[in-house]
């Protein structure tokens, strides 16, 4: 089943912003602290599985922009699989023991896509711009005095002298 008909934004922009997006997922992110803080080897398969949660957070986000979203999401699971060969490639992985890895990447990444939970933080950025540009900032591992992003901190009144 492909995509036919016109779509509201250009097919190339789309492509370009979802390598942009994919980009972000692996080039954003500090590996070492999720490394440290999940107590996870430096390995090909640890990386995977922190760009794949990132990825799987900007799929979550993108489907909600309805046909054109879901043409994006294609490029980006892509442009993933792309990069995971060449990443195995310049590890000197060998091609049976790539295409083993592959397809067992494969499995998790497709488990892991019906067993995560909504996050809500990319929910709420704005569909025009990830449309455009496949620009995203993450937030941190950990963070300190973190507030929920959908309760609007309430600001303290005071009444005195009122």
């Amino acid at each position: 089943m492909g995509f036919t008909g016109p779509l509201k934004y250009n097919k190339w922009k789309i492509k370009i912003a979802a390598l942009r997006m994919y980009t972000c997922c692996v080039e954003r992110v500090n590996y070492d602290e999720f490394f440290d803080k999940c107590s996870s080897p430096d390995t090909l398969n640890s990386w995977f599985l922190v760009a794949q949660l990132h990825v799987w957070m900007c799929l979550v986000r993108m489907r909600q922009e309805g046909r054109e979203g879901k043409y994006m999401c294609r490029y980006i699971v892509h442009s993933m699989w792309e990069d995971v060969e060449q990443r195995s490639k310049i590890m000197g992985i060998d091609a049976s023991h790539r295409k083993e890895g592959m397809k067992a990447m494969t499995e998790t990444f497709y488990a892991a896509i019906f067993g995560y939970d909504e996050m809500q933080f990319i929910d709420a950025l704005d569909g025009e711009d990830l449309m455009l540009t496949g620009e995203v900032k993450w937030r941190p591992l950990v963070e300190e005095n973190a507030q929920s992003i959908l309760k609007v901190a309430t600001p303290t009144y005071n009444d005195t002298g009122l």
